[in-house]
């Protein structure tokens, strides 16, 4: 199976610069050092990973310390699309 490449929309990057300069570069560096290369490999599969109920099409969280951040995978193209992100009080209302 080939590795599936990620795509950071614009709503995902508005949303990390508007993070504290401390929180962006924390997200940068998690999502470069380990959500990144696990998401290429297994983007449905993990501790941090979890299917969320009732979107279509099919969108998928994954946890980073207190922020959540969502994507959805096009299994055709093997690309993960990250739609958004935000701090977890904020991430379900």
């Amino acid at each position: 199976m080939p590795e599936h490449r990620i795509f950071e929309t614009d709503e995902f990057l508005k949303k990390i610069e508007k993070l504290s300069s401390k929180d962006a570069a924390f997200l940068r560096k998690k999502l470069d050092s380990f959500v990144y290369p696990q998401i290429k490999t297994e983007p449905f599969w993990g501790n941090n990973i979890k299917k969320l109920r009732g979107y279509s099409p099919e969108t998928w969280r994954y946890r980073v310390g207190r922020f959540r951040l969502f994507y959805i995978v096009d299994k055709e193209e093997y690309v993960v699309y990250f739609l958004t992100g935000d701090d977890r009080k904020d991430a379900y209302k």
